[in-house]
């Protein structure tokens, strides 16, 4: 058997300059960071003002409407590329900075792990590697290496030590805990959101203001998957979901409840299903079935959200 050989080629020898050529290529190809990292990214803007500079790419997390902000560097880190991601951050209230280079000194590796040690769940930094790959002369392929992330399950554990939980918040957070774990063990969704002891639990449909908003009542003992329409797009959004109804019903094979509460500006789409919080085995059972659903419905919604784009 012949093989060939695997050799690594500079990113500068596909992208001559990072403002005219990387970061154009990187808001089209925002997927491939995506896929990487985890996150569903929107792009909002490129080499976007900040005083005297620009930053490279301004994105939207859609899971948390939030601001990011992705720094690039077709070369070693610097100090003044960090200092420029913080400072872009701030004045573009960013909640996420990715710093992307192609080669990341101990140093600088070692101070993004600090920021996301010593900063709140609401700032995360990640450090990013780009590296191009060929075998032989074949067409470069591209890897994205994580090389720091935020630490969630150290963050979550260091929250719930400080709020010392009740036993409902207890109950909330071991339901979600078993629930993003079989979700994310289908790896049929791209972005899995880290546990937390409330009433809800998100899930993207890959489009700002619309997502899924899934839910465990620990009162009434409801669970539901819930498509969750903010106000900003209700009023086009719902009534065209709303056109699709039987398309939908059939796909998912379940009548919805639509839109229950009319006098809300944000509107919902909802299946339930009732278990016994005093059952360990009807609870299981209800995560296992949510986790069906919660695919169903994004698969569902998420392509028809797409032709609505």
């Amino acid at each position: 058997m012949n093989l060939g050989k695997l050799k690594q080629i500079a990113p500068r020898e596909k992208w001559k300059h990072e403002t005219l050529g990387f970061t154009p290529w990187l808001a089209q190809h925002i997927d491939e960071l995506n896929s990487a990292l985890g996150l569903e990214l929107e792009v909002e803007n490129t080499e976007v003002a900040v005083g005297p500079y620009s930053a490279d790419v301004l994105a939207k997390d859609i899971g948390t409407n939030k601001y990011v902000v992705i720094e690039n560097q077709l070369e070693k880190t610097n100090h003044d590329h960090l200092g420029k991601s913080i400072t872009y951050a701030s004045v573009l209230d960013a909640s996420t900075v990715i710093w992307i280079a192609t080669d990341f000194t101990e140093e600088h590796q070692k101070a993004l792990d600090w920021l996301n040690d010593h900063t709140t769940d609401e700032i995360s930094f990640y450090g990013v590697q780009l590296e191009l790959w060929q075998i032989e002369d074949s067409m470069p392929a591209l890897r994205f290496n994580v090389i720091s992330k935020p630490n969630q399950a150290v963050r979550q554990a260091a929250k719930i030590k400080a709020e010392e939980l009740s036993e409902r918040k207890k109950l909330q957070l071991d339901f979600w805990t078993k629930f993003a774990v079989k979700l994310k063990a289908t790896n049929k969704i791209p972005s899995v959101q880290t546990p937390k002891p409330y009433y809800w639990f998100d899930v993207t449909l890959g489009k700002s203001h619309i997502h899924l908003s899934n839910t465990f009542n620990t009162n009434t003992g409801i669970v539901s998957v819930r498509v969750y329409i903010q106000n900003q797009i209700s009023e086009t959004m719902y009534p065209f979901l709303e056109s699709k109804k039987e398309e939908i019903e059939t796909k998912i094979g379940q009548t919805l409840q639509w839109n229950p509460n009319n006098a809300d500006r944000d509107k919902v789409i909802t299946l339930l299903h009732t278990t016994d919080l005093n059952d360990k085995k009807k609870i299981d059972e209800a995560v296992n079935w949510l986790v069906e659903y919660t695919i169903k419905f994004r698969d569902v919604f998420s392509k028809i959200v797409k032709q609505k784009i």
